[in-house]
């Protein structure tokens, strides 16, 4: 059983293709318009600034920013809230990336002042961006080196579970004959 969701979980996150960064779609959300870097860098400021319609900023009372961030062995962190800072039609929000990250994912969350709320998107994460220095299903990529392990032995993300499993096995498999 596990064997088949971790074999299930790899085929999921290769679906994507890595080094693409993802926007979604704002039309009808009362968002004019998102201002994020083309990369985010381990260890350096990675902000995102939101820009309301006229009419949506009048009616805001919060705007959050849910983040994931993801990195090169393969792991993505649970998400996390931030409180972005603005008032009216501007709304800000920056995070540090660790040294390994790979790449963050975000969705935005607005408060309206009747109660409601809307997720941009609805569901999952809508925007990716990755880092400029990213592993990714065997592959390095971005502009910089400065991440890439010399290690050949470096076994990324959900191949180090079943590998180990793979090894334990093997040894009881030998030890019974």
């Amino acid at each position: 059983m596990s064997l088949v969701l971790l074999v299930s979980m790899a085929s999921a996150a290769a679906a994507s293709q890595g080094g693409v960064n993802e926007e979604a779609s704002i039309e009808g959300t009362g968002v004019e318009s998102v201002l994020h870097p083309s990369a985010t860098s381990a260890g350096e400021v990675f902000e995102v600034r939101v820009w309301l319609n006229e009419e949506s900023a009048s009616n805001v009372s919060t705007v959050t920013w849910v983040t994931q961030v993801c990195i090169n062995s393969g792991i993505c962190y649970p998400p996390e809230t931030h409180s972005m800072t603005g008032d009216g039609d501007v709304w800000e929000g920056a995070i540090v990336p660790e040294e390994t990250v790979t790449y963050v994912n975000w969705k935005i969350e607005i408060q309206w002042e009747d109660g409601n709320s809307t997720s941009i998107p609805e569901n999952g994460f809508g925007w990716k961006v990755w880092s400029d220095c990213w592993y990714d299903n065997g592959i390095w990529g971005g502009e910089s080196t400065e991440c890439q392990e010399g290690d050949s032995s470096f076994i990324p993300g959900f191949a180090s579970p079943l590998a180990i499993a793979s090894i334990s096995l093997a040894t009881l498999i030998i030890r019974r004959e």
